[in-house]
């Protein structure tokens, strides 16, 4: 187990070989590059898309790690793509998810897309020069995700796109979209979705930018899709086949989301518990009570690893996640007041 001069456990090390730590140094030189003042312009929303970060890690080859040199990746394994979320997560919640973005919607032109598609829209994007953005969310139900309502009807060699998409991150400044629609209203809803790659142009409408507390400068939007002609060859796999997709597409986004938020929290969870105080009290109730005040006050900064601070919103976000499971640990070291006493 490898600690830095500052005590911090970054990682297992010792499970890594020499690549890997050339990689992960890769990627925290990458980090360090982001300018402090970016990161503080998109939790004040004065920047809406972080698309000069995306240029910097694709100009660096440092996107789309898993996927074939001939697209503009490496060539190299799961292990090493989380090892570089990992680091890319110390930035925050925007960053990682951006960068994980282009791993998600890039898995399924690169397992079910033609090489066409290949070429047009996943190289690209692991160059920085596309962003990319998934639409699955809409406003009748996030989790019912089978059934969409968003309709792609096919006309000769174009399909119709109508309906509408929310909470898609990147929406702001993404080129192009990956789509589910269902294209066949007669069959089962697991069996009745299709996924289009929808490129940003007429009839296609960012509606609103949400303002999400920790997530400020990602771009996240509503999609409004009104008779939309998509091409026939925009369509990713087959027709109705979606769900195939879908599946395949959650394995990249769901460990993409556990990493990118584990040494962020933890980094956090440790540096409160080791030198924050909690003032416990016996109210007159008898009840325990705790000032949170330390967490609250806006001069409290967590150290970490990069020389980018965390914006404000995001600090608060990730304080009412960590602050229980800290008072239990913490509060073992504690011997409240005698009752009757404050």
């Amino acid at each position: 187990m490898a600690e830095s001069k500052k005590g911090v456990i970054h990682k297992f090390e010792v499970l890594m070989t020499n690549k890997q730590k050339k990689l992960r140094d890769e990627v925290r030189d990458l980090v360090k590059s982001v300018p402090r003042q970016l990161i503080l312009d998109m939790d004040a929303d004065k920047i809406s898309f972080p698309k000069e970060f995306l240029q910097e890690a694709g100009w660096r080859n440092l996107l789309g790690l898993r996927f074939s040199v001939k697209w503009g990746g490496r060539g190299l394994t799961w292990n090493e793509e989380l090892i570089a979320m990992e680091e890319v997560s110390t930035l925050g919640i925007c960053f990682s998810c951006q960068y994980s973005l282009v791993s998600i919607v890039g898995e399924t032109v690169n397992v079910y897309g033609t090489d066409v598609q290949k070429e047009k829209y996943l190289k690209p994007t692991l160059t920085g020069t596309m962003y990319c953005a998934e639409a699955l969310t809409e406003p009748r139900g996030g989790s019912d995700f089978f059934g969409a309502t968003t309709m792609a009807r096919r006309e000769g060699d174009y399909y119709i796109l109508n309906g509408q998409k929310r909470f898609v991150v990147g929406a702001e400044g993404a080129v192009y979209f990956a789509v589910y629609a269902k294209t066949n209203l007669e069959a089962k809803p697991h069996e009745s979705l299709s996924l289009l790659i929808v490129d940003r142009g007429e009839g296609v409408t960012v509606k609103h930018v949400y303002d999400l507390m920790g997530a400020r400068g990602n771009g996240t939007g509503r999609l409004l899709f009104r008779d939309v002609r998509i091409p026939a060859e925009n369509l990713i796999g087959e027709e109705n086949g979606g769900n195939g997709i879908f599946w395949h597409m959650m394995i990249p986004e769901r460990l993409s989301q556990g990493i990118t938020s584990s040494r962020a929290s933890l980094a956090l969870t440790a540096r409160y518990a080791n030198r924050e105080k909690l003032s416990v009290r016996r109210s007159a109730t008898s009840k325990v009570s705790i000032s949170r005040s330390p967490i609250a006050s806006p001069n409290w900064m967590p150290l970490r690893p990069s020389p980018t601070p965390w914006p404000r919103s995001y600090r608060k976000s990730w304080v009412a996640q960590v602050i229980d499971a800290v008072w239990f640990r913490k509060s073992k070291n504690f011997q409240p007041r005698p009752s009757g006493k404050s």
